[in-house]
C-alpha cells in the first residue's frame, strides 16, 4: 500500500470538538494522484512508486518527460513525487489511483514541504542572537560580534553562524494529527501548521515515528497529599 500522497496547502482554519475544544488546523487538497511508475527490488533495488498529482489545468512537458508519461498511459502533470510502499501491501502498477482515503481520522502523519523564503537576514532574526545594548551611544545593536581569533586559527571556523539567506528550504513536520478526511472533495484537515505558503505543494505521508499519545491516569494521590 502507498504510504503518502501529493497535495496543495489551501490555508488554515479552526475545528471544534463537541465539547467546545478548538483546534488550529490546516486544510490540504490531497490528490487525486495516479501512479506514474512502480519501482521494485528486482529492477531498482527498493520498493516505491512515483506519483503524479492530477490537477484541473493541463500541463506541458518536454519530449523526454512526455515519453515517460506516454509509457505509463498517464496525462502529463506538473508535480511528481516518489513515496515508499508499505511492506506486505498490494503491488501497485502504472495508472492506479491514490486517493486521500488512504488516511483515517485520528491518524498521525508527516507533512513535507518548502518553507517560506525570508531573503537575506541578519544574525538577530536568523539565529536569534541577543544583540547589543539598545541605549544611546552603544553603536552595537544588531551586529554579530567577534567571529574568531586573529592569532590562531587566523580564520573563520567552518560552520560559524552568520547573516545569510533564510528560509526557502525543505521542511518536515512530524506527527500531525488528522482531524478530518473528506474523500468526496479530496480534502485532508490536519492539526497545526504546515510548511509553505497557501497553494504550495506538499507531500503527506504516514508518520515514520508515531508519537505516543499520553492518557491521563486517575489514581490514588501521592503520599503526603490529601
Amino acid at each position: 500500500m502507498v504510504t503518502g500522497i501529493i497535495g496543495r496547502k489551501l490555508g488554515m482554519t479552526q475545528i471544534f470538538d463537541p465539547d467546545g475544544t478548538v483546534h488550529p488546523a490546516t486544510v490540504i487538497k490531497a490528490g487525486p494522484c495516479v501512479v506514474l511508475q512502480a519501482k521494485s527490488v528486482q529492477t531498482d533495488g527498493y520498493e516505491a512508486v512515483q506519483l503524479a498529482l492530477v490537477e484541473e489545468r493541463p500541463a506541458k512537458v518536454r519530449r523526454p518527460l512526455a515519453g515517460h508519461y506516454k509509457k505509463a498511459g498517464v496525462p502529463p502533470t506538473r508535480q511528481r513525487r516518489e513515496v515508499k510502499v508499505a511492506a506486505g501491501g498490494d503491488a501497485m502498477k502504472a495508472g492506479d489511483q491514490v486517493l486521500v482515503s488512504i488516511f483515517a481520522d485520528g491518524e498521525r502523519v508527516d507533512v513535507i514541504g518548502t518553507g517560506k523564503g525570508k531573503g537575506f537576514q541578519g544574525v538577530v532574526r536568523r539565529h536569534h542572537f541577543a544583540g547589543g545594548a539598545a541605549t544611546h551611544g552603544s553603536m552595537f545593536h544588531r551586529a554579530p560580534g567577534s567571529i574568531g581569533a586573529s592569532s590562531f586559527p587566523s580564520r573563520v571556523v567552518k560552520g560559524m553562524r552568520a547573516a545569510g539567506r533564510m528560509g526557502g528550504g525543505r521542511v518536515t513536520i512530524h506527527n500531525l494529527k488528522v482531524l478530518r478526511v473528506d474523500p468526496d472533495n479530496n480534502l485532508l484537515i490536519v492539526e497545526g501548521g504546515i510548511p509553505g505558503a497557501p497553494t504550495g505543494y506538499v507531500v503527506v505521508r504516514k508518520a515514520v515515528t508515531k508519537k505516543k499519545i499520553k492518557v491521563a491516569q486517575v489514581g490514588k494521590p501521592k503520599k503526603g497529599k490529601k
